[in-house]
């Protein structure tokens, strides 16, 4: 089997990155233009597709505060108050059945409106329904701004907010609060550590995305987070990022950022959390809580995105933090406020490709297992003449192989596609399946590819320490293993460059297990310039190593 490596090696040294900071006193928006491939798009071939309507819940109101746009409302959805102005938070099943909702919020009176965020404090609501309404329940957790909470391995329950975190045995409490440790490891922290997204790991290990776009990695994940990354993920187009989730399925990664100045968000899909690619059109914008009889919800901005997963980890809801008008628009004891919402989304089916070879152009039939689960029969809800296969960039745009035959296996169905035009390659590291339902629902889902080894060793290196000693130069490497799986002994290569003359050193790694660190040295019988350039380069095309 393949494994699944990009191969990158990377220049030891940190490099000096210039931020540019932007004051919303101005301006709360601007109008992104869209890239014009996007107009190819097919339904589904965009993350803001998966959006369902919101179905009724409670009375529709008018009696309520908020903008026209705004109004009449199922104030029921989320969790609302006119005491209170609502923000951030996100909703986990429990043991218990119900659903749990961790929340910050201020009262909509304080005088600075939007603005005594500053000052929020959490809370712990409870709904039956996982739209709501969520109610509060108990005391104050305690201060603290943009909450996400999460599971460690152990069961104990952990709240991040921004320069702190909460834990306790059980959702009620008692909390206990404490500072989370991040070891940038000698690379610059991309635009700060607030707005931190959390996503456990197979093996209970945490991977997380600050606001910047850096990728972290944790052991238990309550243990020092390190910076694995060298620069920020996020796509290369002009924005002004922040507010990534992360969420991880049993296929791959997944990741939606947004772009509070242009309102508009974009989603990216990763294989092991490090290498990410972008997928074409929105995630989200302004205007995706429409109601069944096509009524929206016309939200100023929608924030704080977040994703309630089933036992696959596949999103079927999500929730976001919106307001009615700008944040300095909303003042204390006015018409103005914020709130938390719930949008349901059209969760993936699930998917196997039963080929073991490697796909190709070539490969004349592609045979693909789509589950039945409860509420769907493969053999009955699919319009089977709108289904395409293969890899996103072909599927989303129209192409994709077709499908030739189905075989009924059990309550599930076998999917006979003509391998032409499926795109497949090993950068594509999972398949998609895009259609319909019979009744002109959309379908997805995404499989991965049998060939390719997902689980590899992440091997990555600090910012090389240079001292002196007898006339010689002592040149010191701690390399760590960030991957789920151990990794080999590993030959490495580093170049060291100085007035333009390139010094080459060769050395070993030692076999490492997960989050297992080693130190290099290497010895120079001469002086070097402690500013020395460095470049690591792994001798094996299985290892990757990242380093700056």
């Amino acid at each position: 089997m393949k494994q699944l490596n990009y191969y990158y090696s990377f220049c030891l040294l940190l490099a000096v990155c210039g931020v540019l900071q932007f004051s919303p006193l101005n301006a709360q928006d601007i109008e992104r233009q869209r890239p014009e491939e996007w107009k190819q798009l097919v339904w589904g071939g965009r993350f803001m597709d998966r959006f369902e309507a919101i179905p009724p819940i409670g009375e529709l109101t008018s009696d309520t505060w908020g903008a026209d746009a705004v109004r009449p409302r199922y104030t029921a959805n989320g969790i609302e108050d006119p005491q209170w102005s609502y923000w951030g938070g996100n909703i986990r099943k429990g043991d218990d059945g119900k659903y749990h909702l961790i929340v910050c919020r201020w009262p909509e009176n304080s005088e600075k409106g939007h603005m005594q965020w500053t000052k929020s404090e959490v809370v712990h609501a409870v709904a039956e329904n996982p739209q709501g309404p969520f109610q509060v329940q108990g005391e104050t957790i305690g201060q603290g701004h943009n909450p996400e909470f999460f599971r460690l391995k152990d069961g104990r329950y952990v709240i991040y907010v921004i320069n702190a975190y909460y834990i306790a045995d059980g959702l009620n409490g008692p909390w206990t609060k404490g500072e989370f440790t991040f070891d940038p490891r000698d690379r610059k922290i991309h635009d700060g550590l607030s707005n931190v997204s959390f996503a456990q790991r197979k093996d209970g290990s945490y991977l997380a995305v600050c606001r910047g776009g850096g990728i972290w990695m944790s052991e238990t994940g309550l243990s020092p987070y390190y910076q694995v990354t060298n620069k920020s993920v996020y796509p290369a187009f002009d924005g002004r990022y922040e507010d990534p989730v992360i969420w991880r399925t049993h296929i791959q990664y997944h990741m939606i950022v947004n772009d509070w100045y242009g309102r508009i968000a974009y989603y990216l899909r990763s294989p092991n959390g490090i290498d990410w690619k972008v997928e074409p059109g929105e995630a989200y914008m302004p205007g995706i809580a429409k109601y069944e009889d096509g009524t929206v919800e016309a939200w100023y901005k929608y924030e704080r995105i977040k994703m309630l997963q089933d036992e696959y980890g596949r999103a079927y809801q999500a929730n976001f933090a919106v307001i009615d008008s700008s944040k300095w628009g909303d003042l204390g004891s006015d018409n103005h406020s914020s709130k938390n919402i719930c949008i349901p989304l059209t969760k993936g089916k699930l998917l196997t490709i039963l080929d073991k070879e490697e796909i190709t152009e070539g490969t004349p039939l592609i045979r693909v297992k789509i589950e039945a689960e409860p509420g769907f029969d493969p053999h009955a809800d699919m319009d089977l003449e709108s289904l395409r296969f293969g890899a996103a960039e072909e599927v989303n745009f129209g192409r994709g192989s077709k499908l030739v035959k189905t075989e009924q296996q059990g309550k599930d169905l076998v999917l006979f596609f003509d391998g032409q035009g499926n795109g497949l390659t090993d950068e594509n590291f999972a398949a998609k399946l895009l259609g319909k339902t019979k009744d002109g629902s959309l379908l997805f889902g995404y499989t991965r590819l049998p060939w390719l080894i997902y689980d590899t060793p992440i091997l990555s290196a600090r910012k090389p320490v240079v001292s002196h000693k007898n006339e010689k130069t002592i040149v010191r490497i701690e390399v760590g293993n960030y991957g789920l799986v151990n990794s080999e002994e590993t030959k490495i290569q580093v170049e060291a460059q100085v007035s333009g003359e390139v010094i080459d050193f060769e050395a070993s790694i030692c076999a490492l297990a997960p989050f297992e660190k080693t130190m290099i040295e290497l010895e120079y019988s001469g002086i070097l310039d402690k500013d020395a350039i460095f470049t690591v380069i792994a001798k094996q095309q299985e290892v990757r190593l990242f380093s700056e």
